[in-house]
C-alpha cells in the first residue's frame, strides 16, 4: 500500500453543529448569522422568479460566498471540515481546510487499506513509525486522523513523541498536560481533547517533556491503551523517529501494528528495509507504507 502525499504550504457560527443534518440550507444559514430572516424572503423571492436554488440565489444577491454553501453542506451531508478562514488548526492539516485535494484523496485511499486490513476487527491501535527526523509521520498520522474521523470512526489521535512533539500545535491545543504525566502519574485520561470541529476526534497531546521517555512508555503505555480501547474505534499513534532512540519499537510492538512513513528523494530505501524487519521480530505487523513529497 502506497500513497504520495504532498504538503501545501465572516466565520461560521459554531451553533450550526447543533442543528439537525436535515435542516435546510436557508435554516442553517439563519443560524450561523449569514443572512437574515429579511434576506431570507428576498432570497426566496429570487429562487421562485429565476427558478434557482436557495444557495445560488443569496449568492446572486451578494449576501452569501461558496465558502458558506459548502460549510452548510457539510452540514447536511456530515462531512465536517474548515473553511481558510477558520484558522482553528494548522494549515498542515489539509484534511481539515481542503478535504477535496487530491492529497487528501490519498489519505481516503490509505484509510480504506487500513479499514480493510486493521481496523475491521478486535485490533484499533496503530503506530505511525519512520527511520528519521522530518519524515511527515506527525503530518500523515494528524491528517489520517481527520479522515478517519470524517468517516464516523471515533478517532483518538496520541502524541507519543515524548521528544519532539507536533501534535499539540498542527491543533493549536492549549495546556501542558498529555501522555506523558498520564504515565507518570501525573495526571488521567480526562486531559484526551475532544475536537470542537471533529466531534468524532479526540487528541491526546505528548505533555510535559520528560527526561525519561523510554522508561515511561515501556512501563505504562500497555495499560493505558488497553482502557482508550474501550472507548474509541481507531487510535492512531505518532512517534520518534527511530534514530532517536527505541521509542517507536516499544509504541509498535504495544499496538501490534505500523504503518511505514518515508519521504520522497531522502529516506534510505536500506533504512526503511531494516525498521520494517525490526518491527517483525517484535512481532509488531507492518501494513505498508506511505510515501511524503513535500
Amino acid at each position: 500500500m502506497q500513497a504520495i502525499v504532498t504538503k501545501i504550504n465572516d466565520k461560521m457560527s459554531n451553533e450550526i453543529a447543533n442543528v439537525d443534518t436535515t435542516a435546510s440550507i436557508g435554516a442553517l444559514l439563519l443560524v450561523a448569522g449569514k443572512i437574515s430572516a429579511s434576506d431570507a424572503e428576498r432570497i426566496i423571492a429570487l429562487q421562485k422568479q429565476e427558478g434557482l436554488r436557495f444557495g445560488d440565489a443569496a449568492k446572486a444577491l451578494g449576501l452569501i460566498n461558496d465558502d458558506d454553501i459548502q460549510k452548510a453542506l457539510s452540514h447536511q451531508f456530515d462531512f465536517p471540515f474548515q473553511m481558510a478562514s477558520e484558522e482553528s488548526f494548522s494549515p498542515e492539516l489539509i484534511a481539515a481546510y481542503q478535504p477535496f485535494a487530491t492529497q487528501v484523496e490519498a489519505l481516503r485511499t490509505v484509510r480504506g487499506q487500513l479499514m480493510l486490513r486493521r481496523f475491521f476487527d478486535v485490533h484499533k491501535t496503530l503506530a505511525l513509525i519512520s527511520p528519521n527526523r522530518n519524515e511527515g509521520r506527525s503530518y500523515i498520522a494528524a491528517n489520517l486522523a481527520i479522515v478517519f474521523s470524517q468517516l464516523g470512526e471515533r478517532t483518538l489521535l496520541i502524541d507519543a513523541d515524548l521528544r519532539q512533539p507536533r501534535q499539540h500545535a498542527l491543533f493549536k491545543l492549549q495546556g501542558g498536560h498529555g501522555l506523558s504525566d498520564v504515565l507518570a502519574g501525573r495526571a488521567d485520561l480526562t486531559f484526551v481533547t475532544q475536537s470542537t470541529a471533529f466531534r468524532n476526534l479526540s487528541i491526546l497531546p505528548a505533555g510535559t517533556v520528560p527526561p525519561n521517555p523510554v522508561e515511561l512508555i515501556s512501563r505504562g503505555l500497555k495499560n493505558c491503551l488497553q482502557q482508550l480501547q474501550l472507548q474509541f474505534d481507531v487510535i492512531l499513534i505518532d512517534t520518534p523517529s527511530t534514530e532517536q532512540g527505541i521509542d517507536a519499537q516499544i509504541i509498535a510492538s504495544n499496538c501490534g501494528g505500523a504503518l511505514l512513513v518515508a519521504r520522497r528523494h531522502k529516506t534510505r530505501l536500506n533504512d526503511l528495509q531494516l525498521l520494517k524487519e525490526s518491527m517483525q521480530d517484535a512481532a509488531c505487523q507492518c501494513l505498508g507504507a506511505v510515501l511524503t513529497d513535500f
